[in-house]
C-alpha cells in the first residue's frame, strides 16, 4: 500500500473512516482468540529461515493487534495526510503541465478511467518495486514494512515522503488521463489495498488468486522470511508480478516486519530513521561514486572495499 493520490479529500474518503474504524474492531476481536502463534505453528520451517524471532529466546510470533503499534500506525496515517495535502499544488501543477503536453486523448472516450485504473496499477507496480530497489526510496517505504503486526491498521501505516515517486505516474496526464481520473484510479487502487493487510482471510478461490492481489499475497510481501523478501508487488492485479519474475506464493506462515527492525513507536522515528541512516553512510563513505551508491543502489549496498574490509574482521571508526 502506498501514499494518498495528490487530490481534495472527497466523499468517499469521508466515508472510510467509519469503515475503516468499524472493520479493525470486528478484526481485533477475531485475532484476539490467537494472540500468539507458537513457533511449531509455522509448518516446521527451518530456524535459519523465519530468522532472528526463531530463536530459543524469542519463541512467539506475535499476531492481532498491539495498541502502542496501532496508534503509531494511525499517526503515520495523519501525517501521510497532512503532508499530501500539502504537496497537492505542486503535484497538481506538474500534472497539468503534462497534461497540456500529452501525445494521445484518452479522455476523450468513455474508457478513460478503466484505462486509467490500469495504467496506474501497472505504474505502482514499477513504483512500488522501484521503492524496494533503490535505497533513497525504500528510506520512504519503510514506513510501512516497520510495523511487525500484519492487520488492517497495518495499511493505514503509511510513509511522509510519497513524493519522491509522484513522477512515476506521469505517462498516465502525457497519454491523456485527465486529472480527475488519475485521481480517481489512484484513490480506488489504494481503498483497495486496505483488505488485503489481514490474516483474517485464508486463500481465495484459485481464479482470483491467479489475476488479483490477495491477502495471501499481500501477506508474502510483508514478510521478513527470506524467501518472501521483495516479492508480489502488485496493487489490484497480481498479474505484473507473475509477469516480471517477483512472484511467491504463500506456503508457509509468515514473519512480519524488517530484517532488521526498527523497535520504535515513535512516528517521526518511524517515518524517517532511514532517510536518516542514508545521511550518515553517505557522509562516511569515501567518494562520489560511493556515496550515490548508497542513495540509488538496492539496500543494505555497501562499497566493495567497505564489505572487503568488514569480512577481514575491519570495523568502521
Amino acid at each position: 500500500m502506498k501514499k494518498l493520490a495528490s487530490r481534495p479529500i472527497d466523499s468517499v474518503d469521508l466515508l472510510s473512516v467509519p469503515f475503516f474504524a468499524g472493520t479493525m474492531i470486528w478484526e481485533s476481536r477475531v485475532l484476539a482468540k490467537r494472540e500468539l502463534r507458537e513457533e511449531g505453528d509455522l509448518d516446521d520451517v527451518a530456524h535459519d529461515e523465519l530468522g532472528a524471532l526463531s530463536l530459543p529466546a524469542d519463541p512467539l510470533v506475535p499476531v492481532g493487534y498491539e495498541p502502542r503499534d496501532t496508534k503509531a500506525s494511525l499517526k503515520m496515517l495523519g501525517g501521510n495526510i497532512i503532508v499530501n495535502l500539502a504537496m497537492a499544488g505542486a503535484v497538481g501543477a506538474v500534472n497539468k503541465f503534462v497534461f497540456k503536453r500529452r501525445i494521445l486523448n484518452l479522455g476523450a472516450t468513455r474508457w478513460s478511467l478503466p484505462a486509467a485504473m490500469v495504467a496506474w496499477d501497472f505504474l505502482y507496480y514499477w513504483d512500488h518495486r522501484w521503492m524496494h530497489e533503490v535505497r533513497l526510496l525504500w528510506a520512504n517505504h519503510v514506513t510501512h514494512h516497520s510495523s511487525e503486526r500484519y492487520n488492517l491498521s497495518t495499511a493505514l501505516r503509511q510513509p511522509w515522503s510519497g513524493y519522491l515517486t509522484a513522477w512515476v505516474f506521469l505517462p498516465m496526464p502525457l497519454l491523456g488521463i485527465p486529472a480527475h481520473h488519475v485521481a480517481k484510479a489512484g484513490q480506488l487502487n489504494l481503498l483497495y489495498q486496505y483488505w488485503i493487510h489481514t490474516e483474517t482471510v485464508d486463500k481465495l478461490p484459485m481464479p482470483i488468486e491467479a489475476v488479483f492481489n490477495t491477502p495471501s499475497h499481500h501477506r508474502v510481501h510483508h514478510g521478513a522470511n527470506p524467501q518472501y523478501l521483495d516479492k508480489n508487488y502488485g496493487g489490484i492485479l497480481i498479474v505484473w508480478d507473475r509477469l516480471f519474475g517477483t512472484f511467491e506464493p504463500e506456503v508457509r506462515r509468515i514473519k512480519y516486519g524488517l530484517t532488521k527492525n526498527i523497535d520504535t513507536f515513535k512516528p517521526m522515528s518511524i517515518g524517517y530513521r532511514e532517510f536518516a541512516d542514508l545521511a550518515r553512510d553517505v557522509r562516511r563513505a569515501v567518494g562520489w561514486r560511493n556515496k550515490l551508491g548508497h542513495v540509488f543502489r538496492r539496500p543494505g549496498w555497501q562499497p566493495v572495499e567497505q564489505s572487503t574490509h568488514q569480512l577481514a574482521g575491519g570495523r568502521d571508526c
